[in-house]
């Protein structure tokens, strides 16, 4: 087991954690019992406390266990977006012994009906603006009723922000067979049976992306979601005074993690935001006071490129973390000089239920994936023969540790591939490349399927980006391999740019600048500028869209210049 980092491990603080035998339930109960009258949710100028929050859950989970007939080990769709509602489905659920499974708002109905199948899913708890998406499955699928909430029953009436159209809409009235409101829900006010959950019953099946294949459903039991959502609380410093602004999408396992189960662990204050807006973001962390903050480089990205912010909006903040990609070298120095915050990043997957690495927050680098957690042993071995490999080497990061999954739900192939054993341990394969180096500290390189091969030589597409952010009229930028007749593949760069700089920068500027600071195999021969990425709902830029288009590209002009020889 590495243990270079150990030297560098934050101060008093262990390095191992017993995981709580308790469900996660018992968190928001024990919580609620402590500060019943403290406020849990904080929702577009509507307040709720803990009291309300844990009465809310038990009438909810007694409406599933005595209308919609859910029992112990079913499935459940979750699928809405953030608010109250979410957090009280999903603590329902899990009062009701059940297994929540929290999906992206954005996937199709045939995206849904792959995941109900694959679940064999009867009930849907559901955001009334996605009904559209999933009424065409009840019937046609295992699915049988629609449990429908409208967020704006719980917005208050004094916010001044903007609201976004989904928060605004007013409460639709379903009068359909297997359709079921949510106030009507509430308002029954049943009581649920027993809660029989342990620390190994499945609770939450997250789906992953699907970018490499079908998506997968992660088998997270309490002891690896308690896991991390203590570890969360210990590292943060987090109590029952903080206050954490929600903008990751809950479905999505950091914000899962960080935003939800560790503020209701501690006994926080939840600032929820519908859609992640940057205007309200700052009204929020004013108004609110907001002392914690985990999000995603891409939107902190953007929230710094807003020329409304200022210094003095920001005082009440005192950590700001989160991951997804690399954070920019020069946009890392410029929240510093704008908050005295270092960001401090972190890595995780769906599978490791968010973070197995994070920066010590005293102690953070740049671009860095920081160091392995509590209990987790961390490895860099070569992908092919399995060699563990040393300081500075690059290869796959393998871990084990207490959050990492039982396994993927119904794939026992998958599941083959997916572990490996290494001193009569078993390690997850997580398919990134990385190093680590001479203090423990872990850098990604980049997806082993991401990797450029330009000539013979490998590009890794991250570190060109990280270049590419240190030119002043880079806001946002994105690497992929197109194919070239000579090198095999060469390296394209899309790129937004800041404001100002349209007209005044050209894309052979970019290259030329690109020449003078990377390898000559690295810089990219061409750039495409572009408005906007298109993008997943928690905020990572979808490389592969891009890349697929260029390939696109080639094979339609291939085929037209054959239909002309002919």
């Amino acid at each position: 087991m590495l243990t270079l980092h150990h030297e560098f491990w934050p101060k008093k603080m262990t390095k191992s954690l017993t995981v709580p035998q308790t469900s996660l339930y018992d968190n928001l109960k024990v919580t609620a019992r402590r500060y019943p009258e403290h406020d849990a949710i904080y929702y577009y100028g509507q307040t709720i406390s803990y009291r309300q929050l844990d009465d809310e859950v038990n009438a909810l989970a007694g409406y599933l266990q005595q209308t919609l007939d859910v029992s112990k080990g079913d499935r459940v769709l979750l699928f809405m977006q953030n608010s109250p509602q979410f957090i009280i489905a999903y603590y329902a659920i899990l009062r009701a012994n059940a297994v929540v499974v929290p999906l992206n708002p954005m996937l199709t109905t045939n995206e849904l009906e792959f995941c109900i199948k694959d679940c064999e899913i009867r009930n849907a708890i559901i955001g009334q603006e996605l009904h559209e998406k999933v009424v065409p499955l009840l019937n046609t699928t295992s699915l049988d009723h629609l449990l429908i909430a409208a967020y704006s029953d719980y917005i208050g009436n004094d916010f001044q922000g903007s609201l976004p159209k989904e928060v605004e809409a007013p409460r639709i009235i379903f009068d359909k067979p297997n359709h079921f409101l949510w106030m009507d829900a509430i308002n029954a006010n049943f009581s649920p049976g027993e809660h029989l959950s342990n620390a190994d019953d499945l609770v939450v099946l997250p789906y992953t992306s699907g970018t490499t294949g079908l998506p997968k459903g992660c088998m997270h039991t309490n002891r690896t979601v308690q896991a991390n959502t203590v570890g969360a609380y210990h590292w943060s410093g987090a109590t029952t005074n903080t206050v954490h602004l929600m903008t990751l999408p809950l479905f999505h396992v950091t914000g899962m993690v960080h935003s939800m189960h560790m503020p209701i662990y501690s006994g926080s204050r939840m600032v929820i935001m519908t859609r992640w807006n940057r205007d309200t973001a700052i009204e929020l962390i004013k108004t609110q006071k907001c002392t914690h903050w985990v999000t995603i480089s891409t939107m902190l990205v953007d929230f710094l490129s807003n020329p409304k912010l200022k210094a003095e909006d920001l005082i009440s903040l005192t950590s700001i973390s989160g991951g997804g990609a690399a954070f920019p070298e020069a946009l890392s120095e410029k929240l510093y000089k704008l908050t005295g915050i270092h960001f401090v990043e972190g890595y995780g997957l769906s599978e490791t239920i968010a973070q197995t690495h994070t920066n010590p927050p005293d102690r953070p680098k740049m671009q860095c994936l920081g160091i392995p957690t509590f209990d987790v042993d961390a490895r860099i071995i070569d992908p092919v023969t399995h060699q563990e490999l040393g300081v500075g080497e690059v290869g796959e990061i393998v871990v084990n540790g207490p959050q990492v999954m039982v396994g993927y739900y119904n794939r026992d192939q998958e599941n083959r591939n997916a572990f490996i054993e290494l001193d009569g341990k078993s390690f997850f394969r997580t398919g990134d490349m990385g190093r680590y180096d001479e203090e423990g500290y872990f850098f990604i390189v980049d997806r082993v399927k991401r990797m450029i091969n330009a000539s013979g030589f490998k590009v890794w597409p991250t570190e060109v980006e990280s270049y590419l952010y240190k030119h002043p009229a880079v806001q946002q930028a994105c690497v992929v391999g197109i194919p070239d007749p000579k090198r095999g593949e060469t390296v394209k760069a899309f790129v937004i740019l800041n404001e100002g700089y349209e007209g005044k920068v050209s894309e052979e500027d970019i290259i030329e600048w690109s020449k003078k600071q990377m390898a000559a195999y690295k810089y990219p021969r061409y750039v495409e500028f572009r408005k906007e990425f298109p993008m997943t709902s928690s905020g990572k830029i979808l490389w592969r869209k891009l890349q697929e288009e260029e390939w696109e590209k080639v094979k339609t002009n291939r085929t037209a210049d054959s239909s002309k020889s002919t």
